[in-house]
């Protein structure tokens, strides 16, 4: 649509959804089992043994008194939720001391075991045809939420885009509402240099090609860097007006969108010529052998630096395609929104299991990382176990006969709230579940009576 001879792209009304959908929604809700949040850890631990990745360094027996099972549950309680082992462990009633949680804390616990450990939910959550019917896994949303620390520390900073003075838990979410990745960054950092480092150290079975995110997730060295690595960049660009369109030469028109592009070109010789160390930092980057933060630094020192100069250049060819397909492309808006929603949705779930509020009372950074990965490690159990529970009650319900589409299954969000206890007394039942959960859905209407001769 045109105003003035410029174009501008009108915003969308998302597709309302169908009166079946919210029936089958209600009727699910209603017969979910309400859990304590000890409960869905416990229930994870059992069906995911995610606790065996903590430990002592050494590997050695971690000879802590009683069940390693009870103590790192409520280890991830204590440090998830924000509550902190002196808290947790007053509410034991003597079953568990905060020096001996502080133990399996610190000594225990690092952001790496903690990643690992929420790997093991993710894939089993990946196993769940539910899962399936929520996302395929390719699409994966990047997205950062203000967190809130003492001033006097390393990466806290003010930043007049978030309102508040702390740091950055940057989340990875899939398009099938599981968190992939998150790490802990001062709010000033470029969202979109850590975009491609997050992605490269997800160790999760599940390993999406497409990224979108914010509009702070566009960068042109990112954008050159993505493709090489066989990422698909698509943030979310709201100032797309601004940016420049590049022509391919300075000889090139187009007959209906000649307008868009200015006298800016693409420099190909630069890009011929430095292919070869595009290609060799690619793979550095890919195998962990160099940061992608490093392009950040390389634009930092000087702008005239040729390999980032290259990477500048390949970006902008990258961007003009994109921006040409977020222009033409309504389907591909409707999915960065419905995306970039979910990760929206994961930071107001995952802050809502943080009983003890989104301060985190310490200043090394070692223990900030570990508090924002142990708070996703927390939100994917209860995904993970949220998912069983509609699993069951939507056999249950097609058992019954009630009609279980899976197109209306699709838009029934696991962040439920209502059926997690997170306040009362803490009981720590280390009990296994009385019956294995299924993963699979069996949606097909049962003849409950055969018809008469």
């Amino acid at each position: 649509m045109l105003e003035e001879g410029r174009p501008v792209l009108k915003r969308r009304k998302g597709a309302d959804r169908r009166p079946s959908a919210l029936a089958l929604e209600q009727a699910i809700h209603q017969r979910l089992p309400e859990r304590s949040l000890l409960d869905t850890l416990t229930r994870a631990a059992y069906l995911t043994s995610w606790h065996r990745h903590l430990g002592r360094a050494s590997g050695s027996d971690p000879k802590i008194r009683g069940d390693a099972l009870g103590r790192y549950v409520l280890t991830a309680y204590a440090y998830g939720a924000n509550l902190g082992a002196a808290e947790v462990a007053r509410h034991m009633r003597g079953q568990v001391s905060a020096h001996e949680l502080y133990t399996a804390g610190n000594k225990h616990s690092t952001a790496d075991k903690v990643h690992k450990c929420s790997a093991d939910v993710i894939n089993a959550f990946t196993g769940l045809d539910v899962a399936g019917v929520w996302g395929d896994g390719q699409i994966v949303a990047v997205d950062g939420s203000q967190v809130d620390t003492w001033e006097n520390n390393l990466l806290a900073e003010s930043h007049i885009r978030y309102g508040g003075y702390g740091g950055l838990a940057m989340r990875f979410v899939s398009d099938s509402y599981i968190a992939l990745f998150s790490h802990f960054v001062p709010c000033g950092a470029w969202e979109a240099v850590n975009i491609i480092d997050g992605l490269l150290r997800n160790d999760s079975e599940v390993q999406p090609d497409t990224i979108h995110g914010d509009t702070q997730g566009q960068s042109l060295p990112v954008f050159g860097l993505a493709a090489l690595l066989g990422f698909e960049l698509l943030p979310r660009i709201r100032n797309w007006h601004d940016l420049n369109f590049y022509r391919p030469d300075a000889a090139t028109r187009y007959q209906h969108i000649d307008s868009l592009f200015g006298d800016n070109t693409i420099d190909w010789q630069l890009i011929e010529k430095h292919w070869t160390d595009l290609l060799r930092t690619s793979i550095s980057i890919r195998e962990g052998r160099v940061s992608s933060v490093t392009l950040q630094r390389l634009g930092n020192h000087s702008h005239k630096n040729r390999l980032y100069r290259a990477f500048r250049e390949l970006g902008r060819v990258i961007r003009t395609v994109t921006l040409l397909r977020f222009l033409s492309e309504p389907g591909l808006r409707e999915q960065i929104t419905a995306i970039t929603n979910k990760a929206e949705a994961f930071h107001g779930y995952a802050e809502w299991l943080m009983i003890g509020g989104k301060l985190i009372g310490h200043n090394d950074p070692d223990h900030q990382e570990r508090v924002v990965k142990f708070n996703e490690l927390l939100a994917n159990c209860a995904i993970y176990s949220t998912a069983l529970d509609i699993t069951d009650v939507a056999n249950q319900l097609a058992a019954e006969g009630y009609p279980v589409a899976r197109d209306d299954l699709a838009t029934i969000t696991p962040y439920i709230q209502r059926t997690i206890r997170r306040m009362g007394d803490l009981v720590l039942d280390l009990a296994p579940p009385d019956h294995t959960p299924t993963t699979r859905l069996d949606l097909e209407p049962r003849v409950l009576f055969a018809p008469r001769a």
